[in-house]
């Protein structure tokens, strides 16, 4: 026994020295890499570790951190039940608009990439606006207006489908259907042009030696050739699609307000962005925000286990 403990120490210092060495030989990488290094752990690593120390402390930036172990998660999990709601309300959101957002951005990007360039070029900023016009679901509050005066009201109003005014935006029944038709209609996003840009990068030679291997149509084409060769950019989008999934929090608010009616759309980062930013409670904050964290991550990684079986 101590004899093998002895070789695996050994073998590890050998690879410790290799490492060592090469590093030394690539000083000039890392020192290219140095800039960038510096950024993401000042502006990722560093608020992230930050948000993880204050969860466990009471901190309200007027008065020093006091530290209290997991109070802050206790109450979290036990005690607040609007957490709870919110917390429904995201994973609802969440396995809603992020499969299917995903799927549509994907379907979209497919069908087209085989129009015309020109024609794909328009088709790509017509689908990809909706993402980054960051007021756009405005259009949606005169369209689900709780009044005659709505759009989608006065529609149903004229055909004599309804007797009264629905308050679209209002009554907690119709809030959340709402809200996830509006990011559903937002979500070609970041995800949309990896999958755009993936496409375009296929190596045409591939379709070609399948149709020899036996490929008869075009959704084996897609599983066997076309998924194989976008993994990259299929990880890259599902990790898009999670973390705008996770992220809802402006939609919600502009449409149904702060706080919505019985909090029928109260989402995780709404809560957190109450703890924080209304009510100045930033270990609170902190704590929702290292749960949200951590929920994002494990559903990354499931998604990601998931994705790499593709095509295999």
């Amino acid at each position: 026994m101590s004899s093998f403990i002895g070789k695996y120490a050994q073998v590890k210092r050998n690879q410790f020295r290799y490492n060592l060495a090469k590093a030394k030989r690539m000083k000039v990488c890392y020192l290219f890499l140095a800039p960038y290094a510096v950024l993401f752990f000042a502006f990722f690593i560093l608020p992230i570790l930050s948000s993880i120390y204050y969860s466990f402390t009471y901190y309200n930036i007027l008065e020093p951190p006091k530290f209290i172990g997991f109070k802050n998660y206790i109450n979290l999990i036990l005690q607040d039940q609007v957490f709870l709601t919110a917390m429904k309300n995201t994973f609802l959101i969440a396995v809603i608009t992020g499969p299917i957002g995903y799927i549509l951005s994907f379907l979209f990007a497919w069908f087209i990439n085989e129009l015309p360039r020109w024609i794909r070029t328009i088709a790509v900023v017509v689908f990809y606006a909706p993402s980054i016009a960051s007021n756009a679901f405005v259009i949606f509050l005169i369209i689900f207006r709780g009044d005659a005066y709505g759009y989608l009201n006065s529609f149903l109003l004229q055909f004599g489908l309804i007797n009264a005014p629905y308050l679209w935006l209002s009554d907690p029944k119709y809030i959340m259907p709402v809200i996830i038709v509006v990011i559903l209609w937002m979500s070609m996003g970041t995800g949309f042009l990896s999958f755009v840009a993936g496409l375009q990068g296929v190596d045409r030679s591939m379709y070609e030696a399948g149709y020899v291997d036996g490929v008869r149509n075009r959704w084996q084409e897609l599983y066997y050739i076309t998924l194989p060769s976008m993994k990259p950019m299929l990880l890259f989008g599902a990790v898009m699609s999670i973390t705008q999934a996770f992220n809802v929090c402006d939609v919600p608010r502009a449409l149904a307000g702060y706080p919505s009616t019985d909090y029928a759309a109260r989402t995780i980062v709404t809560h957190l962005f109450d703890y924080g930013f209304s009510r100045f409670e930033m270990g609170y904050a902190s704590a929702i925000a290292t749960v949200l964290f951590l929920m994002m991550i494990l559903c990354n990684k499931v998604i990601q286990s998931a994705l790499r079986k593709v095509g295999t």
